[in-house]
């Protein structure tokens, strides 16, 4: 009997232990922390110095030991716990493990790979997934989805959208592997261009994407850099208050989606933006060769490659208005002036009644052909557009010289080049017909109309409509242009 109170004494006593510790908050006591950007599945830049970073609650030393080498990088916290290494990449390859320590604790990244890193970012038609918009799709999307294959190491990582007033440390998104699912909610623009570098390299390839549909240009880029810019006021960053529709405001979507992953070793930039600044061609033209210039300075990289996407057709107002000509007109010169950059131009695969366009393969590729062409040595093709150099007025003639390569011109079809449109004094622009000459390179154009005798300016597809009729030898349309400057 005795032993039988004892039992139940002792039942009770543990389950009353039990409860409360049941009732006993959780605390959690991990003390390294690293940032989303770097974890499992991620791809680091071959053949480079990459940078490691985290937080420490405990202080004191880090290590790094990657599974390609047999030393130990080391590192000190500073004073806030904060601390960083630079680690050097092999060749590519994978998958790798990767080991962080610091006094206390740990944390492993397993199938780590080693490759090509490109950023991606921008509004609607860089974030259009694989899968399309409602009742608007993607060509060639379901093959791309159903080949998808772990196998294959496109690595991806979204960034989730999130806006803020200061810049953030970091985001809660992580790497994916190349699977179905993820792939159906990728950016086809990005997929697509990681697909022609891994089928070409035969490497790794991860993609880093940003974008937010319908955002400025000004949304992505840095309080510092927009302070140069009397148009924007930026005194909302001190109120502590988001704003109605904060990504449409400076500096929030640099803040909540870039700052997490400044510092991320990449090879170049990818920029599929503009629709939401078109009628400001003047200041975006200053902005873009600005922000890319941002880039370039937070990632201690003066010559990283910049490519960008030029607006499609597109009709927002009027087929024949000229806002998105204007625009385009920015975009072709700024080639130039970011310098190490190059511009795909999509004049043959708008959609007048759709501002998504289809055709996002094409414009994956052609921003890889410039990149292969650029930064990985594939030279025995041309994959830049021609572009207006110079015109000469001769007689009843306009003379119209690109830079092109040396195939020189293509009407791709067709002898005659459509969309030429040309002026006398009066300012009047009349159909033109136009015609490759062959001489000295292929690389000029005669631009003459019955209706103008002396003409003084000429213009091609600068309309916000408009379809392409010239191209290089190599299939990569030219972009619209025009010799004057004359106001609608």
């Amino acid at each position: 009997m005795v032993c039988t109170i004892a039992v139940n004494i002792m039942k009770r006593i543990i389950s009353l232990y039990l409860f409360l510790l049941l009732c006993i908050p959780v605390v959690s006591y991990a003390k390294l922390k690293m940032p989303g950007i770097l974890g499992d599945n991620m791809v680091l830049q071959r053949n480079s110095s990459v940078m490691i970073w985290g937080h420490s609650s405990c202080g004191g030393n880090i290590s790094v030991n990657a599974s390609w080498s047999d030393k130990s990088i080391e590192s000190q916290c500073d004073g806030d716990g904060n601390w960083d290494i630079v680690l050097n990449t092999p060749d590519a390859g994978g998958p790798f493990t990767i080991i962080v320590r610091d006094n206390d604790s740990s944390i492993i990244f397993e199938n780590v790979m080693t490759g090509e890193v490109w950023l991606c970012s921008g509004q609607s038609n860089m974030e259009m997934p694989m899968k399309g918009y409602p009742n608007q799709p993607v060509d060639d999307a379901i093959d791309c989805i159903v080949e998808a294959d772990t196998s294959i190491p496109i690595r991806i990582f979204n960034v989730n959208r999130k806006t803020s007033l200061k810049p953030e440390y970091d985001c809660t998104s992580s790497w994916q592997t190349n699977n179905p699912e993820t792939v159906a909610q990728t950016s086809a623009v990005a997929y697509f261009f990681a697909k022609k570098l891994y089928s070409t390299l035969k490497v790794p390839v991860g993609i880093i994407i940003a974008s937010w549909g319908g955002t400025p240009i000004e949304s992505w880029v840095n309080k510092n850099t927009l302070e140069k810019f009397p148009l924007y006021d930026l005194s909302f960053l001190d109120t502590g208050i988001l704003p109605n529709k904060p990504h449409y405001c400076p500096t929030t979507l640099y803040n909540g989606m870039l700052s997490p992953i400044v510092g991320y070793g990449i090879k170049g930039f990818l920029w599929y933006q503009g629709e939401a600044n078109r009628n400001r061609p003047d200041n975006y033209r200053k902005v873009q060769a600005a922000f890319a210039g941002m880039l370039r300075d937070l990632w201690h990289n003066p010559e990283m490659p910049f490519y960008y996407v030029q607006i499609a057709p597109y009709n927002y107002d009027d087929p024949d208005g000229l806002s998105a000509a204007k625009f385009r007109e920015g975009q072709m010169k700024n080639i130039e002036e970011i310098g190490n950059a190059g511009m795909a131009v999509t004049l043959d695969i708008g959609d007048a009644s759709c501002i998504h366009p289809a055709q996002k393969e094409e414009v994956g590729n052609r921003l890889a052909y410039m990149a292969l062409y650029n930064e990985y040595g594939y030279t025995a093709f041309d994959p830049f557009p021609p572009i207006y150099d110079s015109y000469e007025v001769r007689n009843d003639c306009i003379r119209v010289r690109f830079k092109v390569g040396p195939q020189g011109l293509a009407p791709y079809g067709a002898p005659l080049v459509e969309g030429f449109e040309i002026a006398g004094k009066d300012r009047k622009f009349y159909p033109a017909t136009a015609v490759i000459i062959r001489e000295n390179g292929g690389n000029t154009i005669d631009v003459r109309s019955e209706e103008v005798k002396k003409p003084v300016a000429v213009r091609y597809g600068f309309k916000n409509v408009s379809k392409a009729s010239l191209y290089n030898c190599f299939g990569i349309p030219a972009s619209p242009f025009r010799t004057d400057n004359w106001p609608d």
